[in-house]
């Protein structure tokens, strides 16, 4: 097994008529078991560095592309997008583009009859899957008669099915209300409790903060912050500089600390935060 997950080194890609390259020279490395946050403005590229990191790009999104990507130690450049569907899953924005099914059990079901999974395979496969979005029961319910959030986590359930030991998630909850995001980000909880790895794509810097071990910051398709997520997110200038903010509880911190001349260290969660507060006022 490779060292790493997911390795990319001086990835640039430009897709084609444009003026410059979307992405460039990106390096990171994504060990097993972790869960990297990616951030960034819109239009910094992250979707674009998502769908080359499982083949999209540029076997399927043409381009002209630089550098090399591994997965699991296999080169993603050399490999074709259906193989590597096999160990990366893909969640998408919006979760009815990738429903198209008459009942939930056909929907976990497609693809997987895609690798050739035999039937008796599949609904063991399909029994777990739904146990593990919190769906059971729902097989012969219509997705359409889900709610946002539980369409959502059908879409994860449908390639969790594939068993990846990789899952890639392009703003998953943003078209969601505050309910239905905390239904997808409860299985992404429990994902990487059972040690998957992944990488996440959102806006929403607190639950970043609270699920992913590393943040990728990406502006105008280059890496300007990389490290575990204290580290990002404790850099509160930098990212003001790249007009992004820290979680509410860390701003609070660093506000703190200035106002009262305190020195409490600066945490992006909750719990953390609370510890640090009462800390710095013994």
């Amino acid at each position: 097994m490779s060292e790493q997950a997911i390795e990319v080194k001086n990835l640039t890609f430009e897709y084609p008529d444009t003026e410059e390259p979307v992405l460039k020279n990106i390096n990171f490395t994504i060990d097993y078991g972790e869960i990297l946050g990616i951030i960034g403005p819109t239009g910094a590229g992250k979707s674009t560095l998502a769908m080359c990191v499982n083949g999209l790009v540029p076997q399927v999104i043409q381009g002209e592309i630089e550098g090399e990507i591994y997965v699991k130690g296999m080169n993603v450049h050399e490999s074709d997008v259906a193989a590597m569907s096999e160990h990366v899953g893909f969640v998408f924005q919006e979760p009815e583009n990738q429903l198209s099914q008459m009942t939930i059990e056909e929907e976990i079901a497609f693809g997987m009859g895609n690798l050739g999974v035999p039937r008796d395979e599949m609904l063991v496969r399909i029994k777990d899957a739904l146990s593990q979005v919190g769906l059971e029961g729902f097989e012969e319910r219509s997705p359409l008669a889900l709610s946002g959030g539980q369409q959502q986590r059908l879409a994860i359930a449908a390639v969790l099915a594939m068993r990846p030991t990789i899952m890639i998630m392009d703003e998953p909850t943003s078209m969601l209300d505050p309910k239905g995001k905390n239904e997808v980000y409860d299985v992404l909880k429990n994902l990487k409790a059972y040690g998957m790895t992944g990488i996440i794509i959102d806006h929403e810097v607190e639950r970043i903060a609270a699920y992913c071990d590393k943040v990728l910051v990406l502006d105008e398709g280059e890496v300007k912050m990389f490290g575990t997520t204290e580290e990002v997110f404790t850099e509160i200038d930098r990212l003001h500089e790249l007009t992004l903010h820290a979680p509410q509880v860390t701003e609070f911190l660093s506000q703190y600390n200035r106002t009262f001349h305190k020195n409490a260290a600066l945490a992006t969660t909750i719990e953390k935060a609370v510890r640090s507060y009462e800390s710095a006022n013994k």
